[in-house]
């Protein structure tokens, strides 16, 4: 059964996100055969375009001064206008993800696939997906009839990235059909964009991060990482329950709440590995993961994977690092 596969990329300030690699390694996963196209919303979003075509044969762009900020409220209405009903449209599963997808399925006469962590075939149109329950406890096979399409979140960091390759694709300007009945209403309207407080360090230009989360269990034992992070010569970022505990300063977190960072070298002390978290984290650092235990989902994306104490283990590693220093 082929598909008609659209993925909607994220981009800021002319960059693609991260996530626009991701979600075609989810496409290809999806239907090997399909040809993909993605889909541009925004404003001045030519270099954004020509970026995209060395990944992606087809991109179409959508493209106007009234889209600087992306408003979903907006774009769902614009995507609608320009997406054949009955295709499957691929969206990374942030915030903003969030908040267009449900709408967006609905105006297609699709179905809704939130979260999805993986792909296991499709079989009589349809889809066996791969789910997280449980904070990431528990995996789960759920089916997804997308015959009639679906509009399809992906969770980031799920799918392996492809290399950009050589598609020489082309650019379609979608601009006019998106925007045939004028610019789509809304309720909502884009004020600020309010920047988080830069503290004593600015964990987004760290290129070594050690990382901890709940499992440090207390405050006192921050101290223990501190000292691998200064052996490692990173800096110390943290998980949003430290920061909820008033253990380390807003500025230190890492997330979709947090900051993102983009570091080439990633280690995660007792923290499980929600998506939220790893959301935070782009440009697929080494990643290393600490934790007791063996089902933690930061296993899932860590390149290597540690079960074990970190109160324990931590000081066994600074105490080999500055041996071998």
């Amino acid at each position: 059964m082929a598909f008609q596969i659209f993925t909607y990329i994220l981009h800021k300030d002319g960059v693609v996100d991260d996530t626009a690699a991701e979600m075609a390694a989810a496409a290809a996963k999806l239907d090997p055969a399909a040809s993909v196209t993605a889909i541009v919303v925004g404003s001045k979003t030519d270099p954004v375009c020509s970026s995209l075509t060395a990944s992606f044969k087809e991109v179409w762009k959508i493209d106007n001064d009234a889209l600087a900020y992306p408003n979903s409220e907006v774009i769902r209405g614009l995507l609608a206008n320009v997406i054949p009903k009955g295709s499957i449209v691929l969206i990374a599963h942030d915030h903003f993800g969030m908040d267009l997808s449900p709408g967006l399925s609905v105006k297609l006469d699709g179905a809704y696939l939130p979260d999805a962590v993986g792909f296991e075939g499709i079989e009589g149109g349809k889809l066996k997906a791969v789910r997280q329950e449980y904070s990431g406890q528990v995996s789960t096979h759920v089916l997804c009839d997308i015959s009639g399409g679906a509009v399809i979140t992906i969770r980031p960091g799920s799918f392996t990235a492809l290399a950009a390759g050589s598609a020489g694709g082309s650019v379609v300007d979608k601009t006019g059909d998106a925007l045939t009945s004028g610019m789509p209403g809304g309720k909502r309207r884009f004020v600020e964009v309010i920047e988080a407080e830069v503290g004593d360090v600015d964990i987004t230009k760290s290129e070594v991060l050690v990382s901890i989360g709940r499992g440090i269990g207390e405050q006192e034992n921050i101290e223990i990482v501190n000292e691998l992070a200064k052996a490692m010569g990173g800096d110390v970022s943290c998980s949003r329950p430290i920061i909820d505990a008033k253990w380390l300063e807003k500025s230190r977190q890492v997330g979709t709440s947090g900051k993102t960072v983009k570091p080439k070298v990633y280690m995660a002390l007792g923290i499980s590995g929600s998506f939220q978290h790893l959301g935070g984290i782009k440009g697929s650092p080494f990643m290393v993961a600490v934790n007791k235990n063996p089902k933690a989902p930061i296993f899932q994306v860590a390149d290597i994977g540690v079960v074990e104490d970190l109160i324990e283990f931590v000081p066994m590693l600074t105490e080999k690092i500055n041996e071998m220093k």
